[in-house]
């Protein structure tokens, strides 16, 4: 048996533990950290936990002032950082707990639930979780769930048997002020004089399905012969994938030299500015951040038919979507954008308006706050009076 304990302030502010893995790149990394940016500090007392090292935010976080709690500073979460979550769960329970990404799903909803934290908001936010989460199972160490897609959600109940009233969907955000088109005229410009830049911004690995691209941008590179294709990111294929532009390009009569690899990086506003598209062939995914960062900068975006994808792009309207595994179909939709130059542009424009009024800041924060509130004064009228302690079986 463990011992929940209880105790949720009359009014005042919560303390809300968001635990990570790490801190490096990653999307679920980075709304994690601009959510704890923006939550009201008169409603919401955050800090990041994490369990391993990982810094690529860590600068960001600082210059937020969020508090940042270490619990690990090994490569890997090592039975030390888990021990050191057991204590500070202990020492000083947050009002809510919410696990993000795979590792803290698992663990700390294990050791929050053993040491009888108030409140655990579980999540699930990317295609594989489900499974690596093992939430078949552990669902229900956890009081409440968030998913960032429809889809999502509806796989928990589907697949684990989650009910539909312990879920709640929350978008993912995009900063609709740091992410915007360049000045009008400027993209026109450029492409007039360099050519047009068909942009895929993903981690080299295999869920990204970058083979596919690659021959479907083959497939068209001779009827555009000055368009060229930016691969931004970072990741185990990369040695693999230059062997497969060449071998690629080669047989299509085309340069490799067309075929940039650019290193992943924080900002990415001057590559979205000289991009033509987006193109994400994904063959899992659930709410890719680039997707909205692409729209709210202008861009059209080409996507598969997979996870979220289809409720971030609007076929026909912002963008075109095509089945996973299905390079003909991509290089089509990649070619027919490069050809039909005017419909790319209005693609482009409504791409933007939707990420302003389906997709900002604004909404995310004040739904996660919303429910965050509510699942902890839940809390407090269900289990009584302020302090008391109740024994769970």
């Amino acid at each position: 048996m463990v011992v929940r304990r209880r105790g949720t302030p009359e009014g005042g502010t919560l303390s809300l533990a968001l635990l990570l893995q790490d801190l490096d790149f990653g999307g679920t990394q980075r709304q994690t950290v601009e959510l704890a940016h923006r939550l009201d500090r008169e409603r919401f007392a955050p800090e990041l936990w994490v369990l391993k090292k990982g810094e690529d935010l860590a600068p960001i976080a600082r210059e937020y002032g969020i508090p940042v709690v270490r619990l690990g500073d090994a490569s890997y979460v090592s039975p030390g950082s888990l021990h050191r979550l057991y204590s500070t769960l202990r020492q000083r329970p947050p009002h809510c707990l919410t696990t993000l990404t795979a590792v803290p799903n698992i663990w700390g909803r294990l050791l929050g639930r053993l040491v009888g934290a108030p409140l655990i908001l579980g999540s699930c936010r990317g295609g594989g979780a489900p499974k690596r989460q093992h939430e078949k199972w552990l669902w229900r160490f956890a009081d409440h769930h968030m998913t960032n897609t429809v889809q999502l959600k509806r796989r928990l109940i589907a697949e684990c048997g989650v009910p539909e009233a312990h879920i709640s969907v929350i978008h993912n955000g995009v900063d609709v002020s740091y992410f915007s088109p360049p000045p009008e005229g400027e993209r026109e410009r450029v492409e007039a004089e360099d050519g047009p830049v068909v942009l895929c911004v993903a981690r080299l690995v295999e869920d990204k399905d970058h083979a596919s691209l690659l021959t479907g941008y083959a497939r068209i590179a001779a009827d555009h012969p000055d368009a060229q294709l930016w691969l931004v990111g970072d990741g185990p294929l990369e040695a693999n994938l230059r062997k497969r532009v060449g071998k690629l390009l080669d047989a299509a009569g085309a340069s490799q030299d067309r075929v940039r690899f650019v290193p992943g990086q924080l900002d990415l506003r001057d590559i979205y500015a000289r991009a033509s598209m987006l193109v994400l062939p994904s063959i899992r995914e659930a709410m890719p951040n680039v997707v909205l960062e692409a729209m709210a900068c202008g861009l059209p975006v080409v996507a598969t038919q997979v996870g979220g994808l289809p409720e971030m792009v609007a076929e026909g309207e912002t963008g075109l979507l095509v089945p996973a595994r299905n390079p003909e179909a991509l290089g089509d939709a990649i070619g027919r954008l490069l050809t039909e130059v005017e419909l790319r542009r209005a693609m482009g424009r409504r791409g933007r308006k939707r990420a302003e009024y389906a997709f900002s800041w604004r909404a995310m924060v004040e739904r996660f706050s919303t429910l965050v509130e509510s699942l902890v004064y839940q809390n407090a009228l269900a289990e009584g009076p302020p302090g008391e302690s109740t024994w769970l079986g």
